[in-house]
């Protein structure tokens, strides 16, 4: 193998593994929610999860699992009971 070969190879087997790391983080280049769920909901939850604004996407994402089939859905942030989902959970990470 010359020394070109080695050097395409090198740089193909980083971006592999780049890749794989973010990945393996849960990093995602783009939004998680597409669409949103605005109707209550509450005795249907069983948790919910708030994603804060970030490199990859400028929206809060809250994401909530289903009890009984597991599903993920988003939530709209703009519907009010989400946002008193959204106070609840932060007033909860408050020392």
């Amino acid at each position: 193998m010359n020394f070109c070969s080695s050097v395409i190879v090198f740089v193909a087997v980083l971006s592999i593994t780049e890749g794989m790391s973010l990945t393996g983080v849960g990093a995602d280049p783009r939004c998680r929610c597409i669409e949103t769920e605005s109707r209550f909901m509450g005795k249907l939850i069983e948790k919910v999860e708030l994603f804060p604004p970030s490199s990859h996407c400028k929206d809060t994402e809250i994401i909530a699992t289903l009890k009984y089939s597991g599903d993920k859905i988003c939530l709209d942030t703009t519907a009010p009971w989400v946002k008193k989902v959204i106070d609840k959970i932060l007033a909860n990470k408050k020392p």
